[in-house]
């Protein structure tokens, strides 16, 4: 089986996927601080859906970079945290988080210089 991301049917293409998902990336951040309950999620991470949100947690579980915990309470009450993997996985997220963060202003400038065709 090809291994090379660049190969068509590579299966890190998936993975690829899911960690460059705008939705993801914004969880496993949040969740670098700590486990968080769904509603502390959704609250946090404006514009999400909740079926978006609920897709999102649901593949980053079934990947194994985050575990839900579901406590015998009444209401029920659900965590979510960070694996030992989205843990090694959030120091690379962080990295983008930064720059993202430190260049938005770099970013749009290039955009109003490009969309005016300067």
């Amino acid at each position: 089986m090809e291994t090379s991301v660049y190969a068509k049917d590579c299966p890190s293409r998936q993975i690829l996927d899911r960690i460059g998902d705008t939705w993801s990336v914004l969880v496993v951040v949040m969740l670098a601080d700590g486990a968080h309950r769904y509603t502390e999620l959704a609250k946090r991470i404006e514009g999400v859906s909740p079926k978006m949100l609920t897709q999102t947690l649901r593949g980053l579980e079934r990947d194994g970079l985050i575990s839900r915990t579901v406590h015998p309470v009444v209401p029920p009450r659900v965590d979510y945290a960070l694996t030992s993997l989205g843990q090694s996985l959030y120091g690379l997220v962080e990295g983008l988080e930064k720059w993202a963060e430190a260049h938005i202003d770099d970013v749009q400038a290039a955009r109003v210089a490009y969309d005016s065709g300067v």
